[in-house]
């Protein structure tokens, strides 16, 4: 049986090593140099856009793989930028799309947005990052949700943040024992019900953190031992019987210094 909870401590009880050793990994290592070498040289959102290597990295890197294809939506985020209260990436509920915006800051920088460290050394340890919740996954979906909400958990400052993220509802859903089908509900209702069970502050506690995601690593591991108990027919036959009786070495020196941010 899976133990999301021990495999939780392991990785992140050394962050840095856990992220290098999926940072050598070949295809990592590859999409990895290809972007340090080139991000540099963009100058404008166009070539930033044009070029599919460079744009899905840095777009994976921040969790939006799946928008991807969404360019005229992203050309617009990089545009109006961060500055403006009115921007477009800071009415959206989603932060991800602003600190996309913020680490590729075409609006205020220009043709140098990309040679900051945030759009370059930043945005690679975000896609290691972000690959190795993935491969978590694989293995393990709870283990990747702990992983995800660890990192992700103190920018939250309000309800609706969870809310707009599905990873983030699914864990404070299954730590606070609600059903899926509260979804479902009002969205006011359902900010409101979070509010009055978790103290949001709380999230800026890394040791806060850790316990409610084992807390939800605990609950997550015995809804799926009930799952596979009903669903497969050998484990309930034994329930009843039982009771019957090469990467850049620079980047890879940044990796192993950067802290795991909670």
């Amino acid at each position: 049986m899976l133990s999301t909870i021990a495999d939780y401590t392991r990785l992140t009880k050394d962050m840095g090593k856990s992220l290098t050793q999926v940072a050598t990994q070949p295809d990592v290592s590859r999409d990895t140099d290809y972007f340090l070498s080139h991000i540099g040289n963009v100058k404008t959102i166009d070539d930033f856009l044009k070029d599919y290597r460079l744009y899905s990295y840095a777009m994976k890197a921040f969790g939006l793989s799946d928008m991807t294809y969404a360019k005229a939506f992203m050309r617009k985020v990089l545009t109006e930028g961060i500055a403006d209260n009115k921007a477009f990436a800071n009415k959206l509920t989603d932060t991800r799309y602003r600190q996309f915006a913020a680490a590729f800051n075409f609006a205020a920088l220009g043709d140098k947005a990309t040679q900051t460290a945030a759009a370059t050394a930043g945005v690679a340890t975000q896609f290691v990052t972000q690959t190795m919740e993935e491969k978590a996954g694989d293995q393990n979906e709870g283990l990747r949700l702990a992983l995800y909400f660890t990192r992700k958990a103190s920018t939250i400052t309000n309800s609706y943040q969870i809310l707009a993220d599905k990873a983030m509802t699914q864990v404070v859903q299954t730590a606070l024992g609600l059903p899926a089908t509260i979804s479902s509900a009002d969205i006011d209702a359902q900010a409101k019900l979070i509010t009055s069970k978790v103290n949001l502050a709380d999230f800026q506690d890394p040791a806060k953190v850790t316990k409610f995601v084992q807390r939800f690593a605990a609950m997550w591991d015995s809804t799926q031992a009930q799952n596979d108990t009903s669903t497969n027919p050998a484990l309930v036959l034994i329930a009843g019987a039982a009771t019957s009786i090469s990467m850049d070495t620079n980047m890879l020196t940044t990796l192993q210094n950067i802290k795991f941010n909670r």
